[in-house]
C-alpha cells in the first residue's frame, strides 16, 4: 500500500489551506469532491443527532450510505467521531 502511504504522508504535511484546496482540486474530480463533501456533511449530520431517514430523505440517498457513517460514529475509539467532537461539540450518545 505504498501508495496510499503516499498519500496520507502528503495529506498530513500540507498545513497550508490554501494549498490544500487547490492540492484535492487538482487530484479529485468535480464528483469525487461532490462525493466527499456528501459523505462529510452526513457525519456531521448523524454526529448532531439527525435521523437517517431524514437525512436520506433530505440528500435522496439510500439508508446503506447512512449506515456506515452511523456505524463509525458509534465506535467509541473513533477517530471521526473524535474530530466531529472536537470541531463540532461533543454530542451524546443515544
Amino acid at each position: 500500500m505504498k501508495n496510499y502511504d503516499d498519500l496520507v504522508a502528503i495529506f498530513t504535511g500540507i498545513d497550508n489551506p490554501e494549498e490544500m484546496e487547490i492540492f484535492f482540486r487538482e487530484i479529485f474530480t468535480p464528483k469525487e469532491l461532490k462525493d466527499l463533501t456528501l459523505r462529510w456533511q452526513l457525519l456531521k449530520e448523524l454526529h448532531e443527532g439527525r435521523p437517517q431517514r431524514k437525512i436520506a430523505e433530505k440528500y435522496h440517498i439510500s439508508l446503506c450510505k447512512i449506515t456506515r457513517g452511523s456505524k463509525i460514529l458509534k465506535n467509541e475509539p473513533s477517530i471521526t467521531r473524535a474530530i466531529l467532537d472536537k470541531y463540532y461539540g461533543k454530542k451524546s450518545r443515544r
